[in-house]
């Protein structure tokens, strides 16, 4: 299968040829049919690790003759895998692949194609030599794409060995949706012959918290599926939540599943530690001051996005979570206080 967005040439900017844009909408389609072909085949999956498995997919069949026309096929990817319902992570996740991959091209860099006039002082170089030089720099990319593609993939396990030791012999923990990161922590309790019950919010419009309890079920941990109503009184009994993130924004807060942020307010109403698990793939250039501030495409599905016209009408499937109601932050980087993640997201995108 073929994933390239443009034609051989990197682009409209360098081909000098009409852009057939239905050719271009069906590689499109071709690119997130393969991305979810990957959630389908691995439900386990994280949806980034699909993603930047769909672009390093991409960038191996792309055909482009400069680092720009590359550069931009990938970016026009990326804008296309974030059109689908998980584009939270999938922004995040691509933004991180395309910035780590692209410090190929600084390292070794390319000829570029030049003008007449530039070069008529000076000898042009064959075009043979130029596409060797793209060669070798593609190569690179694909490495360090492959790279970077096996550390996010151990990013759940460490988390999940960080946090489970902040879980007490006894304890009653609260937690929202379905979340395999916070299943990783659980299991890793639970091997660690830790007592303990859980306590999950049946998470509607689609019930993703009955989905949780029957995964915790199966590793023989205590389970009870609450109402989403019932958080407020059911925070008196637990003694911390712990819950995973779609998003970790630049302020410290979180994006998730929509009721993360009622728990939250609830949890600090009670004094009780709430706890948020992900991988640093998740941290997303967005600083939104409140609700209103998320952009829609993160708010609502795909199919809402392209079909209903009034969005005030329809419900948001996730809310954010101001940073002053999260206690601490476990990802694969470490354990974060909120104030710290914007530390942390200047080292990982500059």
């Amino acid at each position: 299968m073929r994933f390239c967005s443009s034609p051989a040439g990197g682009g409209k900017h360098n081909s000098g040829l009409p852009v057939n844009t239905e050719n271009e909408e069906e590689e499109e389609d071709k690119l997130v049919e393969y991305f979810r072909a990957q959630i389908r085949g691995d439900p386990d999956v994280a949806s980034a690790v699909a993603a930047i498995r769909s672009l390093l997919e991409f960038l191996r069949r792309d055909q482009s003759e400069t680092i720009l026309g590359l550069r931009e096929n990938m970016t026009q990817a990326i804008r296309r895998l974030e059109e689908t319902d998980s584009s939270v992570a999938v922004s995040s996740g691509g933004e991180l692949f395309l910035r780590f991959i692209s410090l190929t091209s600084l390292e070794h860099p390319v000829r570029q194609h030049c003008t007449q006039s530039s070069c008529s002082a000076r000898a042009q170089p064959s075009i043979a030599s130029l596409l060797a030089d793209l060669s070798q720099c593609k190569n690179v990319m694909i490495e360090r794409g492959e790279l970077f593609l096996k550390k996010i993939s151990l990013s759940r396990g460490k988390v999940g060995k960080l946090c489970h030791t902040f879980i007490k012999d006894g304890a009653k923990i609260l937690t929202h949706s379905s979340s395999r990161v916070v299943l990783k922590v659980l299991e890793n309790a639970a091997a660690d012959n830790k007592r303990f019950t859980v306590y999950v919010t049946e998470s509607q419009p689609d019930s993703a918290g009955k989905r949780m309890a029957q995964k915790l079920r199966k590793l023989n941990i205590p389970v009870m599926v609450v109402l989403d109503a019932a958080v407020g009184y059911i925070m008196e009994k637990v003694d911390l939540v712990i819950v995973g993130a779609e998003g970790v924004v630049e302020s410290g807060g979180v994006i998730n599943k929509i009721g993360t942020y009622q728990m939250a307010v609830c949890s600090k109403a009670h004094n009780k530690p709430f706890y948020v698990v992900a991988e640093s793939f998740k941290f997303v250039r967005l600083y939104p001051l409140n609700q209103q501030d998320v952009p829609d495409r993160f708010k609502y599905t795909a199919d809402i996005l392209k079909t209903v016209k009034d969005l005030n009408q329809e419900h948001p499937m996730i809310d954010y979570t101001p940073p002053s109601l999260i206690t601490l932050l476990f990802t694969d980087l470490g354990v974060l206080t909120p104030s710290a993640v914007s530390d942390e997201l200047i080292k990982l995108y500059l």
